[in-house]
Formats: structure tokens, C-alpha cells, sequence
């Protein structure tokens, strides 16, 4: 039996239907039923239960406008750094294996090979120069890989708010038990979500041409759960489809298969586009996921996942539901590293 968090989310419905679809027998466990964010609950849930394996997909992602979820940081703390950390512990404690749903934000842009052989970060992958190199040289641009530290976090500021918890849960647990890290791209699939990079697109008339690493979403929940089933060594995987891409090269997809009206136009310029907080969540750095790919597991090109999805489109129930955690905001005006400081400073 798997232990599911998180259930109701864009994610976590995707686990659950992916879970019936390989007919695994599986718990959806909700704060109604058990009030997982508490470590002695959970605990107590988790040496009853004995499932096989947890998984956490349970999560505080940003709203799409940005002020109120700047607003949430304490909300935004406890749902994606803390809770992990409770279900580390609780799983340590259980000897129960988990996996956790992380995210590819903890990077931004990609390593570049210079003329000497070396190798550089650049964080702006919109940068002519760089933009230059990936249309003539694309080898010479890299993904970061599971070994690179993140250079989107609190302790590589600037960051935004979503980002720096992201990257701080995977400190957190770093060497806590039996798990695996999953860091996904964008996400995307056929259904009309505000999750869902294609529906984002379709949403603003004027986009800014950026590179992305994407993930379809049931690939993703395929690779993830598929690492587990064939016995995969535990850590971090960057579970992404092959690939990256331009804003711009998906806005011809979706010309090209979905025939939008006149009201959809596309910025070439990326003048009067889309705000930040529209495109949350958008993963402005390259992956490298040869480690999973030599585990066995198959992804996608990034290509094929794209043009599957659009040629499957369609609106989804206005009904969708967001995975969060309801807790009340505590000192919520507390930046990104003082709540880092006060939460995991280490005894003096």
C-alpha cells in the first residue's frame, strides 16, 4: 500500500491517477482525515498504516497574482520546507521509503562551455550572446545536473519566495532515510489548467520568448513511480522531458495544432508580455536528466510530449482543486533568509 499527500493537487491527482491506472493500492491521505503537517500524527499514521512507500506531493505554489502570494510566505514555508521535513523524519523513524516532489526553480539558466575548455554559469539564458551560442553551438550549453548546487535559493540570493522554499526542503532532508528527490520542469499535459504551461500561454496576449525545461505531467508521474517499482537508487533525479525549448517555439505549436482565434497574438519581442506572477512556476534553466535516463526509465522528447498534448486538448471541469496547507500566517513579513535563519539556524 502507498501513502499519498497531497492528493487534491494538479500533481497529486495525476499520482492518484496513474496509481489506479497500475491498479496499486494506495491511501489519498487528507489534513481532513489526519493533520499531516504534524510530526506526531504522521508518525503515529505512518507505524500503523505500514505502507510500502509515502509519497509527498503535497505543496504551496504561487498564486497567479503574485502580491497575495508574497503575502503567504509563512504559508509558502511550512508547505514546502517544513512538511517535508516532517514526513523525513517520521519516515526515518518508520523505516518506510519516500518520494518528494520537488522543483527545477531551484535553478536558473545553464552551464556554458567557454573557448578554453571550461565551464561557467550563466543564469540569464536570455542573453543574446547566449542565445546566439544555443542556435549555432547547442552542445556547448549544459544542463545542471543532480550534483550542482542550487543557484536559486536563499543561500544564493536574489530568489523568489517559492524558489527559496523549494530549495530549502531539499536541504532539509538531505540524508534523512530512504528517498528520492524528483525535480521536475514546467509542467504541461492536455487538460486546461492554470497550472499548465499551454494554458498560460493561451491566457496573455503578449509572451516573452524565454528557454524552458518542461515536463509532461503524466510522464513525469510515470518516471517517478517508476524509479521506485524497479528499485532505483534513492536521491535526487531530474525528471524531465528531453529537451529544452523556446517560449516561442511552443507558441507555434499551439498555432499550429489548436488554430487559436485573432484574439491570441504573440509578442515577438517580448515587449508589454506576460507579467512574473503569470508565468510562476516556469523553469528558466536547462536539466540534465541523464541520470534517470540511465536508470532505465524512458522520457519523451520534449518535441513529441508537446504535439501529443496539443492534438489531445481540451477544457478541463472548472471544479479543479489546489493542494495546500491551511495554516494560519505567523509573522508573515519575515524575509526569505531570516525565516531560514530562525527555523534552521544551527545551535550556537
Amino acid at each position: 500500500m502507498i501513502l499519498l499527500l497531497g492528493a487534491t493537487g494538479y500533481v497529486g491527482q495525476a499520482f492518484s491517477s496513474e496509481l489506479r491506472r497500475r491498479k496499486l493500492s494506495f491511501i489519498p491521505l487528507t489534513r481532513k482525515a489526519i493533520d499531516y503537517t504534524n510530526f506526531d500524527a504522521l508518525f503515529d499514521y505512518i507505524r500503523k498504516m505500514k505502507p510500502e512507500f509515502v509519497i509527498n506531493a503535497a505543496g504551496y505554489a504561487p498564486n497567479p497574482n503574485l502580491e497575495i502570494y508574497e503575502s503567504a510566505h509563512w504559508e509558502a514555508l511550512c508547505a514546502n520546507a517544513l512538511l517535508p521535513q516532517t514526513v523525513a523524519r517520521a519516515c526515518l523513524m518508520t523505516n518506510i521509503p519516500w518520494g518528494h516532489v520537488s522543483s527545477g526553480n531551484i535553478y536558473s539558466g545553464a552551464k556554458i562551455e567557454t573557448q578554453d575548455g571550461q565551464m561557467r554559469i550563466e543564469r540569464d539564458l536570455n542573453h543574446p550572446e547566449v542565445r546566439k551560442l544555443l542556435a549555432r553551438h547547442p552542445e556547448k550549453i549544459l544542463g545542471f545536473t543532480e550534483w550542482d548546487e542550487p543557484n536559486l535559493s536563499f543561500r544564493r540570493a536574489p530568489c523568489d519566495f517559492y524558489s527559496g522554499t523549494k530549495a530549502l526542503a531539499e536541504e532539509a532532508i538531505h540524508g534523512v532515510g530512504q528517498h528520492y528527490i524528483w525535480r521536475p520542469g514546467t509542467f504541461f499535459d492536455e487538460h486546461d489548467h492554470s497550472r499548465n504551461l499551454l494554458s498560460k500561454l493561451q491566457q496573455h496576449k503578449k509572451v516573452q520568448d524565454d528557454i524552458l525545461v518542461l515536463s509532461q505531467l503524466n510522464d513525469f508521474v510515470r518516471a517517478c513511480l517508476g524509479l521506485w517499482e524497479h528499485g532505483a537508487a534513492f536521491g535526487t533525479y531530474n525528471v524531465v522531458n528531453i529537451g529544452a525549448v523556446t517560449t516561442q517555439h511552443v507558441v507555434e505549436l499551439i498555432r499550429q495544432i489548436l488554430k487559436p482565434g485573432p484574439e491570441f497574438e504573440f509578442s515577438e519581442n517580448g515587449e508589454e508580455s506576460y507579467s512574473s506572477a503569470a508565468m510562476a512556476l516556469c523553469a528558466n534553466c536547462i536539466l540534465d536528466a541523464s541520470k534517470l535516463l540511465a536508470t532505465g526509465i524512458k522520457m519523451r522528447s520534449t518535441e513529441e510530449a508537446l504535439k501529443n498534448s496539443l492534438q489531445r486538448w481540451h477544457v478541463a471541469d472548472s471544479s479543479t482543486t489546489y493542494a495546500s496547507v491551511d495554516i494560519q500566517p505567523v509573522n508573515a513579513t519575515l524575509s526569505g533568509m531570516a525565516l531560514f535563519e530562525k527555523l534552521f539556524a544551527r545551535p550556537t
